[in-house]
C-alpha cells in the first residue's frame, strides 16, 4: 500500500484504549492473497457492501488510494512475523463515499493449512477540541456556582454565578473560610461536609438546605450544592470543589405539595363547623402565614339553607352578613384582630364588595401599604392595627363549595419577612377549598342532624300517662353528633277496661330516613293497639307491615343501598291489666324487660326473642307475668346495655344494678340510669320507659252474672245505676243505665253464655259485657223504617268510646264515659 497516514507497532489484537472495545468494530478475513474470506455484520454495516458483494473477491477494491506491492508485501511480512499493524486507511463505501478508518492486522494465522489476516476497524470521526476562552467562559458564566477551595477551606477561585448566589463580591472571597463570610448560610454544616470530603475522598452529592442571601435578605432561597476532592497528578487531594444550583422554586413547590397532604389530615377531622373553620387557621399558622382569619355567613353557622348565592344567582344579599368563625396568629391573643370568634364582621378587602365572595378570584396584596389611601378610607380601624403589627402582606380567599359561598380566609404575614407570591395564592387555595368542603359537609350534617332530632322529638309522645294503672316515666338520648339520629321510640297507649300499652322499638339505621321508618311504626303500633289485638298478634301485623314497606321501598327508584330503605327494626310490645295485675308481652328481636320487685329484687322476665320486623316467616309468642302492686317495670333499647365494651350481659347487670332502688322518684331514677349507663363515645340511640304498677282494688271494681233471661236486664240496669250513685256520679247514671241496658240486651239476645257485666271506676267510668261468643258486633245506621238497629248507634252516642276485644274465653264489648273532672280524683 501507499504510505498509510498513520502506523505503529501493536501486538496481535492490541493497541490503544478504543482497542479493548471492539464490540462495534468492522472485521474481515483475508487470504495472503489479498481475497476477502469472511465479512462480518459491522463490516456491512460500516462500508454498506453484503457479504455476497464481497467474499470472494479481493479486497483492492475495497479501498479508495492506489496499492504499493512492495508497501503491502512489508506489511504482510510484519503481521507473519507476529507484531501485527495499524494505521489510518481511506475506504470507499458503497454509495461512493470516502471514509478514514482506523485498521488493525493481525498477526498471521492459518485455516486448513491456508495463511490468513483478521482486520477490524472502524471510522475516525473528527474530534471537537475545546478552547480555553470557552472554558473560561462556561466556569464564569455557568448557571451552576462553583468554587475550589484549599485544604484549610479558604477560596481560591469561583465562578460569577456563585458570587450572585451569595451576595459577597469575589474579592472578598479569596482567601477567606465561608464560616467568615456567610454565616447564615449554614456555613458550619457545609465546611463539615467539605472536611468529610477532605478526608475520605468520596464526594457528597444534592445536600440540600434553606438560606439567607445577601443579593435578596428578604427572600429565603434553597439550594443544593454537592462535594468533590481535587486529586494531583502525584494522587493527593489538594482541595475540594463545590457547585452550587439554586433549587427554590423546586423546594417550595416540593413544601406545598406536602402542605397540601398534610392538610387532608389536619382539617375537617371533626363534622363541627367552627371546630373545621379553626382547624384551618390552626394548620396554616406558622406554616404558611403570621396571622389567619376564617368569617363566614351568619346562615352557614346557623346551618340554615340559604341557596347557592353565586353569580348566576336572581337572588343575592346587599351586602355579606358575616362572623368570625375561627382566629389564630403567632402572637398570644392575636392581638392584629379587631374581631373575635363569634363577633360580627364585615371585612372584604378594598375595593372589593360581595362579588368576591360569590363569584371573586382570591386577592393578593404581596406588598400591604398602610399608607394606602383606600384602606384608610374603607378599613380605618384595620389599616391601625396592620401599622402597629407590622402586617406586610396579605391573601384573601373566598370560601365556597358546591356553588355555596360561605366566606372568607384572609392570610397576612408579619414576622416572616417574605412577601406572598402567585405560587402561595395556589396554596391557599387549595387549602380553603379542602376546607371549604368539609365546612360545606359538616354545616349540612349538622341541619340534617337537627332535623332529624326534631323530627324525631317530634314523633315520640309529648306526654306520657299510665292513668291510675301505671307511674311512668321516660328519658331519650339522641346519638352523638358523629354517628347521627337512630330510630328509637316508646309509647303508651291507654286501652279499654284501665289497661295500658307499652311499646319500646328500635329502627336499624340513623338520620332522617330512621327517625321517618320509626314515625310510622309508631303510628302502625297505635292502630293495632286500638284494635284490642294481644301482643303477639299485635307483632305479627307489624312485621307484615315492616316487610310490605321494605317490598315498596325496593321495587321503587330507591335504590337498594340508600339509607332511605327500611331495612328492619326491634320491638317489644306489653299489655298491663290494673285489675289482675298480669302483664301480657311479646317482642321481636328486642331485650328483654328488666321487673324490679317492690322488695327490691330485679330480673329479666323470660320470653321467647321472636325474630326482628322485616325477616317474616317466624311466629311471635306472648308471656303472661304478674306484677306485685308497686313493682317496677323497665322497657329500653339496645343502646343503654351496649355500653363501651360492647358486653350485652355486663350492660344487663348494670341496668339490674342502677334500678335496685324501686322506691325512689321514678323520673329521678329514669335520668339518674341513662346519664349512668350512657356510654362514651354514644355510638346509639338510648332509650328508657320506667313504670310503676298499680292495682284497682275492690273499691273500683264490680261485676255480676247475667242470667240469660230478658227480664234481668232491669235489675241489672237499677244495679249499675245505683253503684254509680255510689261512686258518686250522679250525673252519670241516667247514660249508664242506658248503655248497660243495650249491651246485657245484645248480650242475651246474640251471644253465649256465661255473660257478666262489669263497671270499673278509673280514669274513665267503664261499662263491659263478656261472653263466651267470638262473634263481634258491628254499628249499623238504621233507616227510619226500621224497627230496630239503633242499639249500638245509640252506644256510641253515649259514650266518650266503645269497642270490642276478644279474650281466650270470648269476646268483651265494652264503653266509656269521661268522669267529670272535678270528680275524677275521688275514691
Amino acid at each position: 500500500m501507499d504510505s498509510p497516514r498513520e502506523e505503529r507497532d501493536a501486538p496481535p489484537f492490541v493497541g490503544s484504549r478504543d482497542l479493548l472495545d471492539a464490540s462495534s468494530d468492522a472485521a474481515a478475513v483475508l487470504s495472503s492473497e489479498g481475497v476477502v474470506l469472511g465479512w462480518t455484520p459491522g463490516a456491512e454495516a460500516l462500508l454498506g457492501c453484503p457479504a455476497a458483494e464481497v467474499v470472494g473477491r479481493p479486497a483492492t477494491r475495497l479501498l479508495a488510494m492506489r496499492v504499493d506491492p512492495a508497501r503491502a508485501a512489508g506489511v504482510a511480512e510484519r503481521c507473519r512475523s507476529g507484531m501485527g499493524w495499524s494505521g489510518l486507511v481511506p475506504v470507499r463505501h458503497r454509495d461512493g463515499r470516502t471514509l478514514d478508518v482506523d485498521l488493525r492486522v493481525s498477526a498471521a494465522f492459518r485455516i486448513e493449512g491456508h495463511e490468513c489476516f483478521l482486520l477490524s476497524g472502524r471510522e475516525r470521526r473528527p474530534q471537537w477540541a475545546m478552547g480555553q476562552s470557552v472554558l473560561d467562559g462556561f466556569l464564569t458564566r455557568s448557571p451552576i456556582g462553583m468554587a475550589v477551595l484549599d485544604p484549610e477551606l479558604r477560596y481560591v477561585w469561583l465562578n460569577d454565578t456563585l458570587e450572585r448566589f451569595g451576595g459577597v463580591p469575589r474579592e472578598q472571597r479569596l482567601g477567606h473560610r465561608l464560616s467568615e463570610l456567610l454565616p447564615g448560610l449554614q456555613a458550619t454544616t457545609i465546611e463539615g461536609l467539605m472536611r468529610k470530603v477532605l478526608a475520605t475522598r468520596e464526594p457528597v452529592t444534592e445536600y440540600e438546605y434553606l438560606g439567607w442571601s445577601w443579593a435578596d435578605p428578604r427572600r429565603q432561597r434553597a439550594f443544593s450544592t454537592s462535594f468533590f476532592p481535587l486529586v494531583d497528578a502525584g494522587d493527593s487531594v489538594t482541595g475540594v470543589c463545590y457547585m452550587v444550583a439554586d433549587v427554590t422554586e423546586r423546594w417550595n413547590a416540593r413544601q406545598r405539595l406536602s402542605l397540601v397532604n398534610e392538610s387532608a389530615t389536619r382539617i375537617g377531622t371533626t363534622l363541627d363547623v367552627l371546630r373545621t373553620a379553626q382547624e384551618l387557621a390552626d394548620f396554616a399558622v406558622p406554616r404558611f402565614a403570621d396571622f389567619v382569619v376564617v368569617d363566614l355567613l351568619e346562615p352557614v353557622l346557623s346551618t340554615e339553607d340559604h341557596g347557592t348565592w353565586l353569580g348566576d344567582s336572581p337572588q343575592a344579599p346587599a351586602g355579606p352578613v358575616m362572623r368570625r368563625a375561627a382566629l389564630r396568629s403567632v402572637r398570644d391573643g392575636s392581638p392584629e384582630a379587631l374581631a373575635h370568634i363569634g363577633d360580627p364582621v364585615d371585612f372584604l378587602p378594598p375595593a372589593h364588595g360581595i362579588d368576591l365572595l360569590i363569584n371573586g378570584e382570591p386577592v393578593l396584596i404581596p406588598e400591604l401599604d398602610p399608607q394606602d389611601a383606600l384602606w384608610l378610607a374603607e378599613q380605618p380601624e384595620r389599616t391601625a392595627r396592620i401599622s402597629e403589627f407590622g402586617l406586610h402582606s396579605l391573601i384573601s380567599v373566598p370560601m365556597r363549595a358546591r356553588r355555596t359561598a360561605l366566606g372568607l380566609t384572609t392570610f397576612a404575614r408579619s414576622l416572616n419577612p417574605v412577601s406572598f407570591q402567585p405560587d402561595d395564592v395556589l396554596l391557599a387555595e387549595e387549602l380553603v377549598a379542602r376546607a371549604a368542603v368539609c365546612v360545606d359537609n359538616a354545616r349540612r350534617y349538622t341541619r340534617e342532624h337537627r332535623a332529624a332530632v326534631t323530627l324525631q322529638r317530634s314523633l315520640l309522645p309529648q306526654a306520657l300517662t299510665g292513668g291510675t294503672a301505671l307511674e311512668v316515666a321516660s328519658s331519650y338520648l339522641p346519638a352523638d353528633a358523629s354517628d347521627g339520629v337512630g330510630g328509637d321510640w316508646f309509647d303508651v297507649i291507654p286501652l279499654s277496661g284501665a289497661r295500658v300499652g307499652l311499646v319500646v322499638g328500635d329502627v336499624v339505621g340513623h338520620g332522617l330516613a330512621a327517625a321517618a321508618s320509626m314515625g310510622r311504626l309508631r303510628t302502625a303500633v297505635q292502630t293495632l293497639a286500638d284494635m284490642e289485638l294481644p301482643p303477639d298478634e299485635l307483632l305479627a301485623h307489624l312485621d307484615d307491615l315492616v316487610l310490605r314497606l321494605g317490598d315498596e321501598e325496593s321495587g321503587s327508584a330507591v335504590p337498594r343501598d340508600s339509607t332511605a330503605t327500611f331495612v328492619g327494626a326491634t320491638c317489644l310490645y306489653a299489655v298491663y291489666d290494673p285489675v289482675t295485675r298480669r302483664c301480657s308481652m311479646a317482642r321481636a328481636g328486642h331485650p328483654p324487660p328488666v321487673v324490679v320487685a317492690p322488695d327490691g329484687r330485679a330480673w329479666f322476665a323470660e320470653l321467647p326473642a321472636g325474630p326482628p320486623l322485616g325477616l317474616g316467616g317466624m311466629a311471635f309468642e306472648a308471656t303472661e307475668i304478674e306484677l306485685a302492686e308497686n313493682s317496677l317495670l323497665g322497657l329500653y333499647t339496645d343502646g343503654l346495655i351496649e355500653g363501651a365494651d360492647q358486653d350485652v350481659e355486663r350492660g344487663m347487670a348494670r341496668l339490674r344494678a342502677a334500678l335496685a332502688d324501686p322506691g325512689a322518684d321514678l323520673a329521678t331514677l329514669c335520668t339518674a340510669t341513662v346519664q349512668q349507663l350512657v356510654p362514651v363515645p354514644q355510638s346509639d340511640d338510648i332509650a328508657l320507659l320506667l313504670t310503676r304498677t298499680h292495682a284497682l282494688g275492690a273499691d273500683h271494681v264490680v261485676s255480676w252474672d247475667v242470667p240469660v233471661d230478658p227480664a234481668a236486664v232491669a235489675d241489672l240496669r237499677a244495679r249499675a245505676a245505683r253503684q254509680v250513685a255510689e261512686w258518686g256520679y250522679d250525673e252519670l247514671a241516667v247514660t249508664t243505665e242506658l248503655i248497660v241496658s243495650e249491651l246485657v240486651t245484645n248480650a242475651i239476645r246474640y251471644a253465649e253464655p256465661p255473660i257478666r257485666l262489669r263497671l270499673l271506676r278509673d280514669s274513665r267510668l267503664t261499662c263491659e259485657v263478656a261472653d263466651a261468643s267470638s262473634t263481634a258486633p258491628r254499628l249499623r245506621h238504621a233507616r227510619n223504617t226500621d224497627e230496630g238497629g239503633r242499639g249500638l248507634f245509640l252506644v256510641a252516642q253515649l259514650a266518650h268510646r266503645w269497642g270490642a276485644r276478644h279474650t281466650g274465653e270470648g269476646k268483651i264489648i265494652w264503653a266509656e264515659q269521661e268522669i267529670p273532672s272535678d270528680r275524677s280524683g275521688r275514691g
